[in-house]
């Protein structure tokens, strides 16, 4: 094939060469949504998601033609062998990052809320466990759990046997089944409780709080040396309702919108128009079990516009 050159980021369409589409260019763009998904997926970084875009494409562009039979497979293998990669040195990094770390959030559409599987592997809660597997178990556990690709395909993305892929396979899924989130909770039921939730902060009514945060609620902060945040979780209805009740604080210079962050009902804090803080919560009986409260200015760049993913 001719020369080609890397998508930028966000590229919505096939680049042209001449007088023809380049096909390695149209099939890169037409599977970029769920190649972003898988990386980010691995790494809970969409800025690290989008290099592994970059350095797949680099891969991908150098594939002789005659060698690919599933191009959405391949591509597949390319982004999860280079997110293994960028994860393993994104875990001696996270090492010495400043206070509790949470995923980077990513403003959605409606549409991967209602694909109950994808919303649930990227919420905030589900990120988090996932950071409690070791590299390689978190990728099988994506490619399999998530995106049902078959032992096969995940033994050449990760350089295992299907044999051992099974049982990463296995123990990975134990660990994940004993640690995330328990019960389904309706798109519905998540919207009454965050708008109870924000009707209660933005009138500054502590009992209102009390009332819609579970006793075990559970608020982790996101600051990164860049900004105040608390330092470690923050747990019982009480405390946790005291610091989210000094937010009316900032009276009419502030803003509380509602919205779709990584599928999941979230709040978004503005002062004088400008995100502060990206809220997420998770929701269980009606009641607020977890905040998830993200202030690193580093990571609020991918809600201003919605993120498309799938599956």
């Amino acid at each position: 094939m001719g020369e080609r050159s890397a998508p930028t980021k966000g590229t919505a369409g096939p680049l042209a060469r001449g007088s023809r589409t380049d096909s390695a260019t149209e099939a890169f763009v037409a599977h970029r949504n769920l190649l972003f998904t898988v990386a980010y997926e691995m790494l809970g970084s969409a800025a690290d998601a989008e290099d592994v875009l970059q350095e797949t494409w680099m891969r991908w562009a150098g594939v002789a033609p005659g060698t690919v039979h599933d191009q959405r497979a391949d591509l597949v293998r390319i982004t999860t062998r280079q997110a293994l990669g960028r994860l393993r040195a994104l875990r001696r990094r996270r090492e010495s990052y400043v206070g509790p770390w949470l995923p980077e959030p990513l403003l959605t559409m409606p549409d991967v809320a209602e694909d109950v599987e994808l919303a649930d592997s990227v919420s905030m809660a589900m990120l988090l466990v996932l950071e409690t597997l070791a590299p390689t178990e978190r990728a099988v556990f994506v490619l399999r759990e998530v995106f049902g690709l078959e032992y096969g395909e995940i033994a050449e993305a990760v350089g295992k046997s299907p044999a051992a892929v099974r049982q990463i396979a296995h123990r990975a899924r134990a660990h994940v089944a004993a640690r995330r989130p328990r019960g389904v909770v309706s798109p519905a039921e998540a919207r009454d409780a965050l708008a109870a939730f924000r009707r209660a902060i933005e009138t500054g009514d502590l009992q209102s709080l009390l009332d819609i945060l579970a006793p075990d609620a559970v608020l982790l902060g996101d600051g990164g040396g860049v900004v105040q945040a608390v330092p470690d979780p923050v747990t019982g209805a009480g405390p946790v309702a005291g610091l989210v009740a000094g937010l009316g604080r900032f009276g009419a210079a502030a803003s509380l919108q509602p919205a779709q962050v990584n599928g999941c009902p979230a709040l978004i804090l503005r002062l004088d128009g400008r995100i502060d803080t990206v809220m997420a919560v998770r929701v269980a009986d009606g009641l607020i079990t977890g905040l998830y409260a993200v202030r690193n200015p580093e990571k609020l760049t991918r809600v201003e516009r919605p993120t498309p993913l799938c599956r």
